[in-house]
C-alpha cells in the first residue's frame, strides 16, 4: 500500500500574499524563493519532525480571540532570542510563554492577525 511520506506543503489565502511573504522572511528568516514560496528541506543538519494532527471540533488548545480554526506552528532553535528579535523590531508578541513534555511555545502575530505558535523543542524532539 502507498503511504504519505510527509507534508509537501501548507497553502492560505491572504490579502497581500506579497507583502506577508516578505514579513515572513524578514521577521521570522523564512526562505522565499524566486516563485515566492518558501521550501524547508529537511536534511541532517537538523533532525526533526513535522506533527500532523487533527483536534475535536470542541478543543480549547488552540481557541484564538481571533476565531481562527487552524494554528500553524513554527519550530524555532531559541526561543527567548526569537521573541526578543520580533518584539525590537515592532512585531506583536504574547507576554505569555509555556512549557510542555514538547518544549516551550510562545505566540505573535502577523500583519494580517493570523496568530503564530513558536516552538523550542526539548532535546532529541
Amino acid at each position: 500500500m502507498a503511504e504519505v511520506t510527509g507534508i509537501g506543503g501548507v497553502f492560505f489565502k491572504c490579502t497581500d500574499p506579497e507583502a506577508l511573504r516578505d514579513w515572513y522572511a524578514e521577521h521570522l528568516g523564512l526562505p522565499v524563493d524566486n516563485e515566492g514560496y518558501v521550501v524547508i528541506w529537511w536534511g541532517n543538519e537538523v533532525k526533526g519532525s513535522t506533527v500532523w494532527g487533527p483536534f475535536p471540533e470542541d478543543t480549547s488548545a488552540f481557541e484564538w480571540p481571533e476565531g481562527k480554526q487552524w494554528m500553524l506552528n513554527y519550530r524555532v532553535d531559541d526561543l527567548d532570542e526569537m521573541l526578543a528579535q520580533l518584539r525590537s523590531s515592532g512585531v506583536d508578541v504574547s507576554e505569555e510563554t509555556f512549557e510542555d513534555v514538547n518544549g516551550r511555545f510562545g505566540h505573535c502575530w502577523d500583519p494580517e492577525g493570523n496568530r503564530i505558535q513558536l516552538w523550542q523543542p526539548n532535546p532529541g524532539m
